[in-house]
């Protein structure tokens, strides 16, 4: 691999980038930058951050390089909606895909996605808190809509090390 591509829109992605970096020692550039250091073609790992099931600029990235496994960060469980996330994005089975979970902090956000997630805190939230025998990692989405959390760990990379290791 030649590289760590990523974008992040409030940290918690840019964290798992900074993770994967030092441990592999593989440069880590955001999607930008990479323009300027990469050519096209070279084989990357993508890390993106997840909208309503959209890794955002992986579009993008796909365009430009040759992505060799992709980790979609967002508020659910690490683990959780691949088959989702690979369909709604048009990932290649041939291509690793890791979902891992990051955090949320509605207060780091601006313009149309806070709007947008306000209503979801709203909604989502209120959900959930009247919700009775809520789930581990339903917990863990309430706290962070209300609470501003992340769970961002080396832990959730657990899987994503034991891929590179085989890959190696």
């Amino acid at each position: 691999m030649k590289a760590i591509v990523y974008t992040s829109n409030t940290g918690t992605t840019k964290e798992y980038a900074e993770i994967i970096e030092k441990k592999t020692i593989i440069p880590a550039y955001t999607l930008d930058e990479a323009e300027k250091v990469l050519s096209a073609g070279d084989e990357v790992i993508y890390l993106g951050w997840l909208m309503a099931g959209t890794i955002k600029g992986y579009k993008k990235a796909k365009s430009k390089y040759d992505i060799k496994v992709v980790c979609a960060v967002g508020m659910g469980g690490t683990g959780t909606q691949t088959a989702e996330v690979r369909r709604k994005n048009n990932i290649p089975h041939d291509t690793t895909l890791f979902t891992l979970q990051g955090g949320f902090d509605i207060n780091k956000l601006s313009g149309v996605y806070k709007l947008m997630m306000s209503v979801m805190v709203k909604t989502a939230g209120k959900g959930l808190s009247d919700k009775k025998n809520r789930t581990e990692d339903e917990d863990r989405m309430l706290d962070m809509m209300l609470n501003g959390r992340s769970y961002v760990s080396e832990e959730n990379l657990a899987d994503f090390f034991r891929w590179f290791k085989e890959k190696k």
